[in-house]
């Protein structure tokens, strides 16, 4: 027995939200990520609200947004049918399940259908608000809404069979039911981020967050097992006896005046109790008890990851006393105040420890990429902002799709994201670098950028926003279909790589060459995403006339730098005409726009070689870039241009094509 499906509306940003977990078999874990603000903490809340109505109530600020308008016009003949929050949750079964307490649920007797359908619903009284409305004047009518509508809000629960048992204009198929016997199958549980763990010395004797979820989970333990008490009572007991001989003897002057002003023998006697034994006086410690740490002494990822385990099998307690058919439990961030490694730790162990939870389905809410990486993709839900609606997409059915026909391409995506780039989930923008020299200088030319445009009021710096940066060489038309399924806007920066035919002993050859030379390129991320046409055989260059044309055509563009790009997500930026020179690459374009300055600092520079060529008024940049630059010495060059920038504040000038792409990215 487990939940196959949960649909929600119109609960703050979730308006048509659904989230679909494995149809065939139970869903054991579910990991829900997305980027700041996409309804993951909603999510949880929901449920927060529907199954603990007695603590947790909804109120006007959960309604959707266009709700919320339509809810203060009530007074104008709005109709408020539709105003209401709705989670459903689709709970498939076997023949196999203990059906004693989803038996009063089951609505459809035929065997084929082995689905129940809960409903859960906020919707308002709206007879009741009209009429309270009525005494308030009409200038704080909107105001008295929003701050008492929680008190017109009722919540119901329900079973129904079909999507249309729902509709207002027809509620006769619903069968109502009480929170209490939906209890009776689910057991709700939820570990909130804010775990109120510190590192800091409690003063006035309060007790550490460990210690008493320690005290919380002997309790649980014992819940229904008193006698688990017996031995430490049976110490009480004697204890008891002999504090009760002290204290005679120590309050007997005391009594003895006492007696000269109140009627009646008055005593002191001891009355130890276990619970407050442990609750009050036992705390949780590092090391042996001969030279241990106070449980304040440790780290504080340590005491949240500690906490929280202590904390998940406080939980395991609660669903194995209480022996419900589906057990659900929500994690919200694990990785709160937790350094990488032990969030790579969590990761690999929790699903280990949730086997141990009998009937459990578990949703863990997470943005952290080391947490990602560790996960099997197929557990990935992926929460997204689109057109004021958040969607929840099953990230590895749905991107499996896109890549159809393209296995290998997607094979690759998974394990790259896995090793290298599971950050990319949560960035708000990507820039795909070509290579080593403009992963070192690309940071340098962001800030400068950056500089260039601080007097402009509303410019948001690239430097604050979430973008990642990720060196993608020609493997960047891979990430494709990732990109567009997760709507990121996304640059990548890459080289022209211009190529002549050349005749070689046997046979014609694409070979680089500067760009004005140049009738093909070498780039498969230009060709790709592009488009394009087709390229005749080197031998079939003079029958297909026609294909040659097209290329051609389309080459000149590239060239001209005018062609789109095949999604509306990416741009791709490469070497454009500056100073009257076209480069091939981005070692090319920055000797180009920086000659001056490196023949000033050659000698400060590493990875150059045959230095006498260096001149200020040299123009064959290509050239000139192919007979000093070392092969090898890229690296070096990058990094030495840095050190100078850094260390002797040089200004290095950025070359167009990358200014052009950081205005693209920066808007």
């Amino acid at each position: 027995m487990y939940i196959q499906k949960i649909k929600i509306e119109n609960f703050r940003l979730l308006k048509e939200t659904e989230v679909e977990l494995s149809i065939e078999k139970k869903q054991d874990l579910a990991l829900l990520i997305g980027k700041n603000n996409s309804g993951k903490t909603s999510f949880i809340m929901l449920f927060d609200k529907f199954f603990r109505p007695e603590n947790i109530k909804f109120d006007f600020n959960d309604f959707s947004l266009a709700l919320r308008t339509k809810i203060r016009d009530i007074l104008t003949g709005t109709d408020l049918s539709d105003c209401h929050i709705r989670m459903s949750l689709d709970i498939a079964y076997t023949e196999h399940d203990d059906l004693e307490h989803l038996s009063d649920f089951i609505l459809d007797l035929d065997p084929a259908n082995n689905i129940v359908r809960l409903l859960f619903e906020c919707s308002i009284n709206s007879a009741e608000l009209i009429k309270d409305l009525g005494e308030i004047s009409e200038k704080n009518r909107k105001d008295y809404i929003e701050k008492n509508l929680t008190n017109y809000l009722q919540t119901r629960y329900y079973v129904y069979s079909e999507d249309e048992d729902v509709e207002v204009h027809d509620r006769s198929e619903l069968v109502e039911k009480k929170i209490s016997d939906i209890r009776r199958v689910i057991n709700y549980q939820v570990i909130h981020a804010k775990r109120n763990v510190s590192s800091s010395d409690h003063s006035g004797g309060r007790r550490t967050a460990l210690s008493e979820l320690a005290t919380d989970y002997f309790n649980s333990e014992n819940k229904f097992a008193r006698e688990a008490f017996g031995k430490i009572n049976d110490q009480m007991l004697e204890m008891d006896a002999s504090l009760n001989e002290t204290y005679e003897k120590h309050f007997s002057p005391y009594f003895e005046n006492v007696r000269q002003f109140v009627d009646g023998k008055l005593n002191v006697i001891s009355n130890l109790e276990s619970k407050a034994i442990l609750a009050n006086y036992s705390k949780v410690i590092y090391g042996e008890t001969d030279g241990y740490l106070p449980e304040t002494m440790n780290g504080l990822g340590h005491l949240n990851i500690l906490f929280l385990l202590l904390q998940i099998e406080v939980k395991r307690k609660y669903f194995e006393q209480e022996a419900r058919s589906i057990n659900i439990l929500f994690i919200e961030e694990p990785e709160a105040h937790t350094h990488p490694q032990m969030q790579y730790v969590f990761a690999r162990k929790i699903k280990e420890i949730l086997k141990l939870i009998p009937n459990v389905q578990t949703f863990i809410t997470s943005h952290s990429s080391h947490i990602v990486s560790q996960c099997d993709f197929k557990d990935l839900r992926y929460f997204r902002l689109k057109e004021g609606n958040i969607e929840v997409k099953n990230f590895h059915q749905a991107l499996r799709k896109k890549y159809e026909g393209e296995e290998e391409h997607f094979k690759f995506l998974k394990q790259y994201l896995t090793l290298y780039a599971s950050e990319l989930f949560f960035a708000e923008k990507i820039i795909f670098i070509e290579g080593t020299s403009e992963k070192i200088l690309l940071p340098y030319f962001i800030k400068q950028y950056d500089i260039s445009r601080e007097s402009e009021p509303d410019y948001v710096p690239l430097t604050s926003q979430n973008i990642s940066i990720l060196e993608a060489g020609a493997n960047a038309k891979v990430f494709r279909h990732f990109i567009e399924f997760l709507g990121i806007r996304t640059l990548i920066l890459t080289d022209l790589d211009g190529t002549e035919i050349v005749q070689g002993d046997k046979k014609r050859t694409w070979s680089a060459c500067q760009t004005d030379r140049a009738l093909n390129t070498s780039n498969v991320t230009i060709k790709y995403f592009f488009a394009a046409p087709e390229l005749p055989a080197m031998d079939e260059r003079e029958t297909e006339a026609e294909k040659l044309k097209k290329f051609d055509g389309w080459f000149k563009t590239i060239k001209a730098c005018t062609a789109e790009t095949i999604s509306p997500d990416i741009a791709v930026a490469y070497q454009s005409p500056e100073n009257g020179h076209h480069a091939r690459s981005f070692e090319d374009a920055f000797m180009s726009t920086n000659l001056d300055q490196i023949v000033v600092s050659q000698d400060d520079i590493n990875g150059l070689e045959n230095k006498s060529g260096l001149k200020a008024d040299r123009k064959d940049y290509y050239e000139l870039t192919g007979k000093v630059l070392k092969s090898s010495g890229k690296s070096d060059f990058a990094s030495s241009i840095l050190y100078l920038a850094l260390t002797k504040d040089i200004k290095w000038n950025t070359p167009k094509y990358i200014s052009e792409g950081l205005k693209w990215i920066a808007q």
